[in-house]
């Protein structure tokens, strides 16, 4: 097999680290070169040893497993580098997709690299692309997030920062959190188009668009969402950028949200704990601004 990767390896006498993209869904998508890949390599390091072993089984590959999920990747560095550098050749793969895209792949190739070892890449499909491009969003600046954080006042403030970024907004999320992320996301980006693909690839893909409202809505009228989802939100227009990075636009959402909370009766020390969060401001700074108000 043709590659720099691959003859720069020989040139040294040592192996290859081939990252390899799998199907995410359809397993019409797996590319020749990745089944030779996987079927002509020493090992296969993989997340979970049963989702791998269907795989290699559907297209009869015989080559050993060997798991490398996030649990025992750092325990595997030791032995991915005295192997590459017995000159074999060892796959990486992830459950579904790229790895090293929001995987712990990421940090055997940084040790891989890091020990002057070759790593070569064989590209497969990836949920980023596949929903950034069903989306019909902007894909000329796009910010991949990943998974948000589960904490409420750790996900506001998360929430709060990608809404200053100007670039189309990639999410992932599990099926039975989708509702509420889109609330908060409507929350924060309630005048922007969205668009959530489900099972992508799949026999049952969907692609739904719409205002996150809307969206929550669409999903609120089932009685269960299956299957993981993408979330792509569009990017701020330049009007609402500016606002949102205006100084008096964050201090006047606060004062709304203090002067609220006040008028509801709330204490101003649990203002401060809950507000702080929300605008990534300390307790201190929001404190003294209800007291402010409150005078």
């Amino acid at each position: 097999m043709d590659s720099t990767a691959h003859d720069d390896a020989k040139r040294l006498g040592v192996g290859v680290l081939r990252v390899v993209g799998t199907p995410i869904g359809n397993l019409s998508d797996m590319s020749s070169r990745a089944v030779e890949s996987l079927a002509t390599c020493n090992l296969i390091l993989c997340e979970d040893t049963r989702v791998t072993k269907r795989l290699c089984a559907h297209f009869g590959i015989a080559t050993p497993l060997l798991r490398c999920d996030e649990n025992t990747i750092l325990k595997r560095i030791e032995l991915v580098c005295e192997r590459l550098r017995a000159q074999e050749t060892l796959c990486l793969v992830s459950d579904a997709g790229m790895p090293c895209i929001s995987d712990p792949g990421q940090r055997l190739v940084d040790a891989v690299l890091d020990e002057g070892l070759s790593v070569e890449v064989i590209p497969g499909p990836s949920a980023v692309s596949c929903a950034l491009a069903a989306s019909g969003l902007s894909s000329e600046h796009f910010f991949f997030e990943g998974f948000l954080p589960r904490k409420k006042g750790q996900l506001e403030a998360r929430l709060s920062l990608l809404a200053t970024i100007p670039a189309t907004l990639i999410i992932y999320e599990s099926p039975h959190r989708l509702i509420s992320t889109l609330e908060q996301i409507d929350k924060h980006m309630s005048q922007r188009r969205c668009a959530v693909g489900r099972e992508l690839t799949k026999l049952h893909e969907e692609l739904a668009r719409g205002s996150a409202a809307d969206l929550v809505e669409h999903f609120s009228a089932r009685e269960g969402v299956k299957g993981e989802c993408v979330i792509v939100v569009e990017a701020p227009s330049e009007d609402e950028l500016s606002q949102l990075t205006s100084p008096r636009s964050t201090e006047g959402s606060l004062d709304e949200a203090i002067s609220a909370g006040i008028a509801e009766g709330r204490t101003k020390s649990a203002l401060a704990k809950e507000l702080s969060k929300r605008f990534g401001l300390s307790r201190d700074e929001v404190y003294r601004r209800a007291i402010e108000l409150s005078s």
